[in-house]
């Protein structure tokens, strides 16, 4: 797909289809002015008739003769006042899947002068123009690599967006939009790839490939081996009931000055989970293959950062582990003694996520890092409490968390973070151990970051359960590639001009 600004008047750009918006109450935009102008009135005459709907989200296709596009493509993006980002990435959304389905193999694209609420960290050309730039990708997305049939291809293969001007903002927004959907993407790609191909040996050899792409990245991989002599005994722990060995994964970026501290990502990489002994019903299991969404989360960021290279410097880990039931596998009351040195009695084998994530924690220690994120599939009760719409953000650094919290308002990626208060650590003490690996049902969510808190105390630390939204279940069933934006703007909120 070949994807560019342009800053010349429409009527100067031919293609297969115009896009433009049409409030349903409001000023019309520049873009949607010039568009009518040139099509002698017709836009304002199909309003006025009623067959074409400012109404948000609506989307009517209008053929057109001998004009420098073959159709117009209008598109509802609701009141004036009502425009919210997120009410505005609804029309772009839509706009998307009309042009994917459609016949046009070249379009126009003229919604960046489109009037959204907000400060202009969301209003503003550039905000819009990465904003469009991300739905291009993320919405064009198709995951048919199993399928013998193969669905047809769309015809689209050249968009334009119309900018004001092509300077270096302008460029550098849409190029990062573009790259965070590719980013989302490669995510949603490593989550739907069935179990049986990724495993933990897989995804580090993803990550091997990663950088042999990308001079930028370098990659390490400790297999069970050296994990044993340092003392991983939580990341063996939790495969040793599987044939697929674990690997602990590490990627590095360094984009910024060699004394700066790095932002360090921890994944979780579960590559399959059945519960382990403590096994998890049959129905919806098939679903456990995302357990390695906050792997592939890292994954995809770390690709963003490759194809823009921001000056950061950023290391990603992943815990990477199948927790299998076999012979060999871990049981309920096993007390393992963990990378810090800290036991651990496992009560429930199904609560291995906060396994290999607490091994990881304390091997970052080692990179002194600025701020540690970690992210993980980790709790069905963060589901219970957020729904699909928000990541659950648990921290302890005030200031960590409201940059996180900023960073999914600003790309429409939300968190929302809930207490991580002294209170709840006692429902982790064990009888004979250090601590237990579950605090029972209530409040679960908070009680394994209560857990996670316990091997991050000497850094900057914010947890990010997305259990709820690191993929959708039912027909619309595939990874999502959250939280992606929320941590490529945080990042890039860190990076140096």
């Amino acid at each position: 797909m070949n994807f560019s600004l342009s800053s010349k008047a429409i009527t100067s750009t031919k293609s297969d289809c115009l896009v433009v918006g049409l409030p349903e109450k409001g000023e019309w935009p520049e873009s949607t002015n010039q568009a009518n102008e040139a099509l002698g009135g017709l836009i304002k005459a199909m309003e006025k008739s009623g067959d074409i709907s400012g109404k948000n989200s609506k989307t009517s296709v209008v053929p057109l003769i001998d004009q420098p596009w073959a159709r117009l493509l209008v598109v509802g993006t609701g009141n004036d006042t009502d425009r919210t980002p997120a009410n505005y990435r609804k029309s772009l959304i839509a706009l998307v899947g009309a042009l994917k389905d459609g016949a046009s193999k070249s379009a126009l694209i003229a919604l960046a002068d489109t009037a959204v609420t907000g400060d202009d960290a969301v209003s503003s050309e550039t905000a819009k123009l990465s904003l469009i730039g991300r739905v291009l990708e993320e919405h064009l997305y198709t995951f048919h690599d199993y399928k013998s049939d193969k669905p047809a291809v769309s015809k689209l293969n050249k968009v334009v967006v119309q900018a004001t001007s092509t300077a270096k903002a302008q460029k550098e927004a849409f190029n990062l939009g573009l790259a965070t959907g590719r980013g989302m993407n490669y995510t949603r790609d490593l989550g739907n790839t069935p179990p049986n191909i990724c495993h933990p040996v897989w995804l580090a050899d993803q990550a091997k490939s990663m950088a042999k792409e990308y001079d930028c990245i370098k990659t390490e991989v400790l297999d069970e081996k050296q994990m044993e002599k340092m003392g991983m005994n939580t990341i063996l722990a939790v495969g040793k009931g599987s044939s697929q060995p674990p690997r602990l994964i590490v990627m590095e970026y360094r984009g910024g000055k060699a004394k700066d501290k790095p932002y360090v990502l921890v994944g979780k990489g579960i590559t399959f989970d059945t519960g382990g002994i403590s096994l998890k019903p049959g129905e919806g299991m098939d679903e456990m293959k995302y357990d390695m969404g906050g792997s592939a989360s890292v994954f995809g960021t770390m690709k963003v950062l490759a194809e823009t290279q921001p000056k950061i410097n950023v290391v990603a880990v992943i815990a990477a582990a199948e927790n299998m039931p076999d012979g060999g596998a871990s049981r309920p009351g096993d007390i393992i003694t963990t990378l810090s040195g800290l036991t651990v009695e496992i009560l429930n084998t199904d609560a291995e996520g906060r396994l290999v994530l607490c091994d990881a924690l304390t091997y970052v220690k080692k990179f002194n890092p600025a701020a540690v994120v970690d992210m993980a599939t980790l709790t069905g009760a963060c589901i219970i409490a957020l729904g699909n719409h928000a990541t659950g953000l648990l921290s302890n650094n005030d200031e960590l968390a409201n940059e996180l919290l900023a960073a999914g308002e600003r790309t429409g990626d939300r968190a929302w973070r809930l207490p991580l208060w002294d209170e709840y650590q006692s429902q982790l003490d064990s009888n004979f151990a250090d601590m237990q690996n579950i605090g029972g049902r209530p409040a679960g969510t908070i009680t394994a970051a209560c857990f996670l808190s316990r091997f991050a105390k000497d850094y900057p630390w914010a947890h990010l359960d997305i259990a709820g939204t690191a993929w959708h279940s039912g027909k619309a069933k595939g990874a999502t590639g959250r939280p992606v934006p929320l941590l490529v703007n945080y990042l890039m909120s860190h990076a140096g001009k």
